[in-house]
């Protein structure tokens, strides 16, 4: 699947078409006497016009970009923009102003973008790469993200500011409301295994072998030959850098589902219960694009009978085409899921830190999931998200220059339509950007 937003910004394409040579510009008989633009300057101010919607997309874009993101996508795409930070306004730096890739930013009315745009010299000067890295809020504030927050499909919740018991949040919304989180369940098994390190019950450098049973993507360890050893600590880091499943279902299967429960209680979610049985990455990919009389069943049992039925799947084979296509429309019982509510989160963060699991900190810094300009402000950001159809949950570990601890928790859900998870991720970005 493609996805539009990387490090919280957002990729409207990344089509390596890096042609050298140059096409002549036809000459304008009405500006004769003019500056002539450079065919980057063009297409550029292009960009200005297309966010506002005055142009359409293919009047700019090559085949292959429109491949990836088809016009509707990208209409859809500086809707979220536009809705977000105002209108484009102007061209704020291109540099070079010449040749077939550049460093951009775009002026909006409360942000300015940046990032790259490409231009193929062999297919009419068209615009065959485009990506923003971030989008830096200008003219913003708090009422204005709130209201933004509160605009969004579904059910939001969100909880941005320090965590050290006693001074209040920034803002927040929902914070005690149980929500699907996806993968950011994942850190409860990294403080797991974390705890069980500093009891001395295990090593980071322990190794265990893959086994035949693989989850699905995302992640690589699915195609990782049978046996092959792996140490806890590449297991861990793979889970929560790279959301890798079959790494996640291995830490699962080595800890026990009773100790990852345990440590749910341990950090204080309010809730454990939503989570037992504790399911495998595996076990939900085969329960939602499985039988739907299963799946009814298990949504209707009790935690043993659920329990009973996790085990009668194990061994079960399913296409990796399969799990995609059921995956790929609209969102599917997103009450067999992981729960936890921000303030759950919150706490877990908490005990991560206070408990001094460095290693574990480390791994989750690994991809933090912000730009570099954001990443500055903090002495250390460490960040697990999750997502399905409907599902968006968004969860950072912050410290500021202080050594204060500070979280941002946002979770979206909606069970009848799949939404795009780019708009709350602008609004994460731009709580980030908030002066504090």
């Amino acid at each position: 699947m493609l996805r539009l937003v990387l490090a919280l910004g957002i990729s409207l394409a990344v089509l390596p078409s890096f042609a050298s040579g140059a096409l002549a510009q036809k000459p304008d008989a009405t500006a004769s006497t003019e500056k002539q633009q450079d065919p980057l300057e063009l297409r550029a101010d292009q960009v200005v016009d297309l966010l506002n919607a005055k142009i359409e997309p293919e009047s700019i874009f090559n085949d292959d970009f429109l491949s990836a993101v088809p016009s509707p996508q990208f209409k859809a795409i500086a809707i979220q923009l536009t809705t977000q930070f105002g209108a484009a306004l102007s061209v704020e730096e291109l540099d070079p102003s010449s040749g077939n890739q550049a460093a951009l930013e775009i002026r909006m009315e409360r942000a300015i973008g940046k990032g790259s745009i490409t231009i193929d010299p062999n297919d009419d000067n068209r615009v065959s790469g485009l990506l923003f890295r971030s989008f830096e809020p200008i003219n913003d504030d708090l009422t204005k993200i709130e209201r933004d927050l509160n605009s969004l499909a579904g059910d939001v919740t969100w909880w941005f500011g320090p965590i050290d018991g006693t001074s209040p949040a920034i803002t927040s919304s929902g914070a005690d409301n149980q929500m699907p989180i996806g993968s950011a369940f994942k850190l409860y098994v990294l403080a797991t295994l974390a705890g069980e390190v500093a009891n001395g019950k295990r090593s980071w450098s322990d190794t265990i072998s893959i086994s035949d049973t693989r989850s699905f993507p995302s992640g690589m360890m699915q195609d990782w030959p049978k046996g092959a050893p792996v140490t806890l600590h590449t297991l861990a880091s793979m889970m929560i850098s790279i959301s890798d499943n079959t790494a996640t279902d291995a830490l699962i299967d080595e800890l026990g589902r009773e100790a990852i429960l345990q440590t749910l209680r341990d950090s204080g979610h309010a809730k454990p219960e939503l989570n037992d049985p504790f399911l495998k990455t595996r076990e939900l990919f085969l329960l939602k694009a499985g039988p739907k009389d299963r799946l009814r069943a298990y949504l209707g049992g009790a935690a043993q009978v659920q329990q009973q039925i996790l085990d009668g799947m194990e061994g079960e084979e399913m296409s990796p085409g399969q799990v995609q296509v059921a995956f790929s429309g609209a969102p599917i019982a997103l009450d067999v899921e992981w729960y936890a509510s921000a303030n759950d989160i919150i706490k877990l963060m908490g005990y991560i830190r206070e408990r001094g699991e460095q290693v574990a900190l480390e791994i989750m810094a690994i991809n933090p999931s912000m730009p570099s300009h954001l990443r500055s402000k903090w002495l250390y950001s460490g960040y697990k998200g999750g997502s399905e159809p409907g599902v968006l949950n968004l969860s950072w570990l912050l410290i500021d220059a202080g050594g204060q601890n500070h979280a941002l928790i946002l979770s979206q859900r909606n069970d009848d339509v799949r939404f795009d998870p780019s708009a709350l991720e602008l609004i994460a970005q731009r709580i980030l950007s908030l002066e504090r």
